[in-house]
C-alpha cells in the first residue's frame, strides 16, 4: 500500500513515519486491494487543549473510502487510534461483504457489492418549503462564510452503496450520481439514526 504523509504545525520525525507506515501500513492485510494511505498531522496551536494533535487517515481502493480523524497528547498516540480506529471500520466493511456473499461461496474482495443500509425518507425537500417565507427581523444576519472547500469524483453509486460509503467515512451526509435515475442525490443521517435521501427530480 502507499503511504503518503503530511504535516502542519508539526514536524514528522523519522520516528512517527516509520509508525506511521508500520501500523497504517498494515493495514491491507484485513482487506484486498487498499492501494492507498493518506495520512495528514495537525497541532492545535491553543496550548490549553489536551488532546492537541490530530491524526486524519483516508484509505482507498477500488471503489473503498475509509477515513478517520483522531485528537491525542502526542502523534504517536493519535496513530495508535487511528489504526484501532480503521481496523474496526474494515472489520465491520468485511462483516457487510460477508452478509452479501453468504451462500455463494464467493472470496471476500474490495470490488464487491455492499449491503444495503436501510434508507427510510425520500420525500422531496421542494415539499416541505412549499409556502414558507422568512420571518423578518429588526437585525443585520451575519454573513456566512465558506471556511473550506473540497473536491472529489462524482461516480454512480445506488442510494445504498452512497449510504454505506457515508458510514464508513462518519459523515453526516454523502453527496453522489443515483446510477438509479442518473441525478444529483444526498443521503444523510437523521436524528433517530436512520438514514434518509434527497433525490433531484426528473
Amino acid at each position: 500500500m502507499e503511504i503518503s504523509i503530511s504535516s502542519r504545525h508539526i514536524a514528522v520525525t523519522p520516528g512517527l513515519e516509520e509508525a506511521v507506515r508500520t501500523k497504517i501500513g498494515q493495514l491491507d492485510r484485513y482487506l484486498d486491494d487498499l492501494d492507498t494511505a493518506e495520512v495528514h498531522f495537525d497541532e492545535a496551536r491553543n496550548p490549553r487543549i489536551v488532546d492537541r494533535e490530530t491524526c486524519e487517515v483516508t484509505l482507498t481502493g477500488h471503489g473503498h473510502l475509509l477515513r478517520c480523524k483522531v485528537n491525542a497528547p502526542d502523534a504517536f498516540t493519535a496513530v495508535d487510534l487511528a489504526e484501532a480506529k480503521l481496523e474496526r471500520q474494515i472489520r465491520k466493511l468485511r462483516t457487510k461483504l460477508q452478509r452479501r456473499h453468504q451462500g455463494r461461496g464467493a472470496t471476500i474482495r474490495t470490488g464487491a457489492a455492499v449491503e444495503p443500509l436501510p434508507i427510510v425518507d425520500s420525500q422531496p425537500v421542494g415539499q416541505a418549503l412549499d409556502g414558507w417565507e422568512p420571518e423578518e427581523s429588526g437585525e443585520a444576519e451575519p454573513e456566512l462564510r465558506i471556511v473550506k472547500t473540497k473536491r472529489f469524483h462524482l461516480g454512480p453509486l445506488t442510494p445504498s452503496e452512497a449510504a454505506l460509503k457515508m458510514d464508513l467515512m462518519e459523515h453526516g451526509f454523502f453527496f453522489f450520481i443515483n446510477s438509479n435515475t442518473g441525478r444529483s442525490a444526498v443521503v444523510y443521517r437523521r436524528d433517530d439514526g436512520a438514514v434518509g435521501l434527497i433525490d433531484e427530480a426528473g
